[in-house]
C-alpha cells in the first residue's frame, strides 16, 4: 500500500485543505483501487466514475477560490445500497428495485453530500438489509477482503470490504441486529452504532421502533467520527431525533484518559452462543489492553429474555416494512425477508405486549449496570468468517441455531438495550481472520464510547498481536 486511497480520511482531508492533495487525485486513486480489487470481492455494485470526477473537480476548484469545501470536502464516501442516491442506481438488494435510479437523495445522503462528501459508488447489501451474509439476487455475494471465498458478514458487508481494501476512505452502514458491527469485525475495520437520537431515520416504516440506526464505518475511529459529524443532525420527522442527540457528538476526540475508567468484559454477554475458539481468543486478548483501564471486571448485564424480545420486535418491524410486499410480490423476495415477515405475522397481541414489557425492563437493568462501570467490552462476532455460500451460521458448539439470526446475539442483545457501540479491530483470530471487539455504552453515552474506543485503538495499534490486520491488494 502507499497510495492516496490508503490515507486515513482525517489525513486525506487535512492534505486537501492544505492543497497538498486534490480531491480529483484522491478520486482517481480510489477508482484505480476499485478497478484492481473489486472483481474478486464484489463490494462496489453501482458506480458512476464521471459523476465522481465532476464532484471532485468542482470541490477542488472551490478550494482554489478560497471557499469552504465542507467538513468532508473532497472525500469519497461509499453508500450502502439501502440509501437512495440521486442519479445512482439504488436497489436495496431487491429484484423489486433492480433497475431503480432515484431522482433525489435520501435525508442522510443529502447531509453527506452537503458536507462535501463525493458520492459515486454504492456498496452491496443483502435484500433490504435482512441478512448476516451480504448476498442478493441482484448483485450476488460479497467476499471477505482476506479470503474472497468467505463472507464479509452483513448487512453492511459491501461497505466494510470497500474500506478494508482502500476503495473508499469512508462508508455508510446501518445496524439493527449487528448489521454494521459484524461486517466491521469480519473485515478488520471500525464501525459505530450510535444511540437512536443521533442520526435521524426518517424513512423507517414504523417510526416508533427505534432499534435500527444509520451509522459511520471507516478504517479508524477518528475517521468514522468525521463521517458521524456529517450524519448527526436533528430532524423531527424521526420522533427520536433531538438537538441534544446530534450535539452529543463532539467536534474533536480529546483522547480520553481511560486509565481512570472501569471496564466490564465478557466473552458472551451471558446470553450469546459463541464459538469456544472465539471466546478463547477474546480471553487471551483482554490482558493486552486491561492495564490501560483503572479496573477490569469479568461481568455482563442481565439479558434475560433477550432472544424472544428481539424476535418479536424484529417481526413487528418486518411486517410494517414488508407485509404488503410479501402479499403482492413473494416470488421476488429473498428467503430472509420472507422468514422475518412470516414470523412477525404469526405473533399475537400478547406476544407483542410481553416483548415491550420485557424490553423496557432490560433497558432499565442495562442502565443500572453502568452505574458501576464505564464501558462493556466483548467480541464483535461469535464465529470466524464462514463461506459465503452458506447463508448463515446453523450451529455453534453443537447447539443448533433456532433462527438465522441467533448467532448474532452478541450484537443484537445490546441493540435491545438501545446501546451505542463501537467496533474496532483487535488482531486476528484462531484462523488468521480479522478479530474485532465491541466497546459498548448505554443509550446517550456516544461521546464516552467514541473516546474510549479511540484511546483503546491506540493501545491496540502498539501491539503486534492486537493491531489492525491489513489485507493484501
Amino acid at each position: 500500500m502507499g497510495e492516496a486511497c490508503d490515507l486515513t480520511a482525517v489525513e486525506a482531508r487535512r492534505m486537501i485543505g492544505e492543497r497538498n492533495l486534490s480531491p480529483l487525485e484522491l478520486m482517481e486513486s480510489c477508482l484505480k483501487r476499485i478497478e484492481a480489487t473489486n472483481a474478486a470481492v464484489n463490494a462496489i455494485v453501482a458506480i458512476d466514475p464521471e459523476s465522481g470526477r465532476r464532484q471532485a473537480k468542482a470541490i477542488g476548484q472551490a478550494i482554489q477560490r478560497g471557499e469552504d469545501p465542507g467538513l468532508l470536502g473532497g472525500l469519497p464516501v461509499g453508500l450502502k445500497d439501502l440509501q437512495a442516491s440521486a442519479g445512482l442506481r439504488t436497489t436495496w438488494g431487491s429484484l423489486l428495485y433492480k433497475d431503480h435510479v432515484p431522482r433525489e437523495d435520501d435525508f442522510t445522503v443529502a447531509n453527506v453530500r452537503k458536507a462535501g462528501g463525493v458520492i459515486f459508488v454504492k456498496t452491496n447489501t443483502p435484500e433490504f438489509g435482512a441478512g448476516s451474509n451480504t448476498t442478493n439476487r441482484v448483485y450476488g455475494a460479497t467476499g471477505n477482503p482476506f479470503d474472497p471465498k468467505l463472507t464479509s458478514a452483513g448487512s453492511s458487508g459491501g461497505s466494510a470490504v470497500a474500506l478494508a481494501l482502500g476503495q473508499v476512505p469512508l462508508a455508510t452502514g446501518s445496524d439493527y441486529g449487528g448489521s454494521l458491527r459484524t461486517p466491521a469485525a469480519f473485515c478488520g475495520v471500525a464501525g459505530f452504532r450510535p444511540s437512536p437520537s443521533v442520526v435521524p431515520s426518517v424513512d423507517r416504516a414504523a417510526g416508533l421502533v427505534p432499534f435500527g440506526v444509520t451509522g459511520p464505518m471507516a478504517r479508524t475511529i477518528a475517521d468514522l467520527h468525521l463521517l458521524l459529524r456529517a450524519q448527526a443532525v436533528e430532524d423531527r420527522r424521526d420522533p427520536f431525533s433531538s438537538e441534544d442527540g446530534a450535539a452529543r457528538i463532539p467536534k474533536q476526540l480529546k483522547g480520553e484518559d481511560i486509565g481512570k475508567m472501569r471496564a466490564a468484559v465478557s466473552p458472551d454477554l451471558g446470553c450469546a452462543p459463541v464459538d469456544p475458539e472465539i471466546a478463547r481468543v477474546f480471553k487471551e486478548r483482554v490482558p493486552h489492553f486491561a492495564s490501560a483501564f483503572r479496573e477490569v471486571s469479568w461481568q455482563a448485564p442481565d439479558f434475560s429474555g433477550v432472544h424472544e424480545m428481539f424476535e418479536v420486535h424484529r417481526g413487528v418491524q418486518f411486517v410494517a416494512a414488508h407485509g404488503e410486499r410479501l402479499a403482492k410480490s413473494r416470488e421476488l423476495l429473498d428467503r430472509n425477508v420472507i422468514d422475518n415477515t412470516e414470523r412477525g405475522l404469526a405473533l399475537s397481541l400478547p406476544d407483542v405486549a410481553r416483548a415491550h414489557v420485557e424490553q423496557t425492563r432490560l433497558y432499565k437493568r442495562f442502565l443500572a449496570f453502568f452505574k458501576d462501570v464505564d464501558v462493556l467490552i466483548c467480541p464483535a462476532a461469535s464465529v470466524s468468517p464462514f463461506p459465503h455460500s452458506q447463508l448463515f451460521v446453523e450451529e455453534i458448539n453443537g447447539e443448533k441455531m433456532p433462527t438465522y439470526m441467533r448467532w448474532l446475539a452478541i450484537t443484537y442483545a445490546p441493540t435491545m438495550a438501545l446501546a451505542c457501540a463501537a467496533v474496532l479491530p483487535c488482531g486476528v483470530d484462531h484462523r488468521g481472520m480479522p478479530f474485532g471487539i465491541q466497546v459498548i455504552g448505554p443509550n446517550g453515552a456516544d461521546t464516552k464510547v467514541l473516546e474510549v474506543a479511540h484511546a483503546l485503538e491506540g493501545v491496540l495499534a502498539r501491539n503486534e498481536v492486537t493491531r489492525r490486520p491489513v489485507p493484501k491488494v
